[in-house]
């Protein structure tokens, strides 16, 4: 079975648009894949974190996925610090970054421009990044555009290694994943929801109460005609509300289109809010189950023992390929 690997920070509560754009996907993934679902706390203290919030929020992540549909069973969650091959293969694997490659990473440049202090670790993080995947012999990696250069250095560093030292990793494949829902602010409508959006009537928290969906979904942003019509480019918010609708019930965007034929914006809001409840309450309701219960502790624990038993015979065999340590008799 082919080895899928996805990593996460846990910077905030995922929105509906993580939910309906990838967690969607993996709990599909989990059934023909060996799936290996990371919380990368290690990335997310590239910038400064509160220590407590950042528990808080690798804890509320992990029972988010499981809340989801993402089974243990199926697939291995687990922590990214309980696991120290990530950071043993990492620092290996910087050995052989060059800080040319590493400084043309436009999330770099992104996020050190007009900054006077910038962590090295913004820097290197993707050597860690790549050390994730090639752990774990992962054949397919799904990742968004935003991602797709963080990938191909994975690609070279791999075969980077392989070439100098031995054949060690798995040369991993980039897929993009299919054409899912793609879920845009509900206040700027050509920009991506982000739980980092500064503008909270922008996005949908899974862990939204209903009252607070129904609020942010009447406040979205739409036009003065009063058409409920898919049309991207001169309606963005009510193709945004639409693509939101269709997803969540599985009606198609020319079913809604009909449905709300004749009818005002009123109306199809509330549908929306109405469609967005009834996915998420369930999702909410297992999550209040799991996330202060030793049952999720359980599983991660599993899941880190899993996670180290494949990841540390990868170091190893790195290891002994770049001559470190003692050949024990």
């Amino acid at each position: 079975m082919e080895k899928i690997f996805s990593g996460i920070q846990p910077s905030g509560t995922l929105t509906l648009g993580n939910y309906l754009g990838a967690i969607q996907q993996f709990v599909e993934l989990q059934n023909d894949y060996q799936c290996f679902f990371c919380i990368v706390d290690e990335h997310a203290i590239t910038v400064p974190q509160e220590r407590l919030k950042l528990r808080q929020n690798i804890r509320s992540l992990a029972a988010l996925y499981l809340a989801s549909g993402i089974d243990p069973e199926k697939a291995t969650l687990f922590i990214q610090s309980e696991v120290p091959a990530h950071t043993q293969l990492g620092w290996m694997l910087q050995s052989i970054s060059y800080v040319g490659e590493l400084e043309r990473m436009t999330q770099y440049k992104d996020k050190s421009e007009g900054k006077d202090a910038v962590s090295s670790a913004l820097l290197t993080y993707p050597s860690l990044m790549a050390a994730d995947i090639l752990l774990y012999n992962t054949n397919v990696v799904p990742v968004g555009d935003d991602q797709k250069q963080h990938l191909e250095l994975t690609r070279n560093l791999a075969q980077r290694f392989n070439n100098r030292f031995n054949e060690i990793f798995t040369i991993p494949e980039i897929r993009i994943p299919k054409v899912g829902a793609r879920i845009m602010s509900l206040q700027d409508p050509t920009k991506k929801m982000s739980k980092s959006d500064t503008n909270e009537k922008g996005y949908i928290s899974m862990l939204d109460e209903p009252k607070k969906i129904e609020k942010k979904i009447k406040s979205a942003v739409t036009d003065s005609e009063g058409i409920v019509k898919f049309d991207k480019e001169n309606k963005s918010g009510v193709s945004n509300l639409l693509t939101i609708y269709s997803s969540c019930t599985g009606e198609s965007i020319e079913a809604l289109e009909a449905k709300y034929e004749g009818k005002g914006y009123g109306d199809f809001k509330q549908g929306v809010a109405d469609a967005v409840i009834s996915v998420l309450k369930p999702v909410q309701d297992r999550y209040a189950a799991l996330i202060d219960s030793k049952k999720l502790d359980e599983i991660l624990d599993q899941g880190a023992e899993k996670a180290s038993f494949t990841a540390n015979k990868t170091v190893a065999k790195a290891k002994k390929a770049m001559g470190l340590g003692r050949v024990k008799k």
